[in-house]
């Protein structure tokens, strides 16, 4: 069984390529950027033809938030057009695509937890290219999962908890926003429920195909996030909750972003850790 994994160098195909030996039935072949560039679709084309997957994980993708305000047009061409030319290519090979996607496709005022069925309405350029790069599949494909997440973070690459530890270095304070509420996700556990998912398709092929929401179980701000990590390295530096308004920024995120789990849990049977409980097992 071989499965294509896009974006290699990022947190999320890093954290592939950790839990990789947990699956000797899988052949995984791993790309960056430079080896394929998805918005390259006679690259892509090329590749598949070459590698011949019977799925792809598609975790390339334009994330930085607030820098797609000045570049939408780079982050159209990445989230939407690159999107569009994997599900071609899955189309053309038979090949199943899991595609990620974000908590940003909400606006936030919800209060209580996003399902797969609430109306997507984004409020930021970043939100709007994934939302449209989600559409693009499901015009394109039937046979797709489209995995929407939150706040993901590793051991690997740029994140909240990486820069938080940076920070913790340079300054003897820090101000973190403390009125947006999400779950943050850890890219490891992410890598296992995504591998979760091929390995039940690949037992027991099914129609279960569509959108479905992961990200650790439970609920908290940033600051209470940074707090955390802070605590589990036994930092001691002041950290001051702000509101929003104190931390202005060019993207607008949602207020409240928390993800309802039910339908990954009824379907794949995956059990899913707090995100305190997983912050623990993070190895730096």
């Amino acid at each position: 069984m071989v499965v294509l994994v896009t974006g290699a160098n990022g947190q999320l195909g890093q954290s592939i390529a950790l839990v990789a030996n947990n699956y000797p039935s899988i052949q995984f072949k791993f790309f960056d950027y430079k080896s394929l560039d998805i918005t390259n679709k006679k690259k892509c084309q090329e590749v598949f033809a070459k590698i011949k997957p019977h799925y792809c994980i598609n975790t390339a993708a334009y994330t930085a938030v607030d820098k797609a305000e000045s570049e939408s047009e780079k982050a159209q061409i990445i989230n939407v057009d690159g999107a569009k030319n994997i599900a071609e290519v899955c189309k053309e090979h038979d090949t199943i695509l899991l595609h990620i996607s974000t908590d940003f496709v909400f606006d936030g005022s919800k209060t209580t937890p996003y399902t797969e069925r609430d109306s997507p309405n984004p409020q930021s350029v970043y939100g709007q290219t994934k939302l449209d790069g989600e559409k693009a599949i499901q015009e394109t494909l039937n046979n797709y999962f489209i995995i929407r997440t939150s706040w993901v973070y590793s051991q690997f690459g740029h994140n909240f908890m990486n820069t938080i530890l940076r920070l913790s270095s340079e300054r003897t304070s820090l101000s973190i926003v403390n009125d947006q509420i999400g779950t943050p996700t850890n890219a490891v556990d992410l890598a296992e429920a995504i591998l979760k998912i091929i390995t039940s398709n690949i037992q027991n092929p099914a129609s279960n195909y569509g959108i479905y929401n992961f990200s650790n179980e439970g609920q908290c701000s940033w600051y209470d996030f940074a707090q955390k990590i802070l605590e589990k390295h036994n930092i001691n530096i002041n950290l001051h909750p702000i509101p929003t308004t104190s931390y202005p920024t060019p993207a607008q995120r949602p207020k409240y972003s928390v993800l309802n789990k039910s339908k990954i849990k009824t379907i794949f049977g995956i059990e899913i850790k707090t995100w305190e409980k997983s912050l623990e097992t993070v190895v730096i």
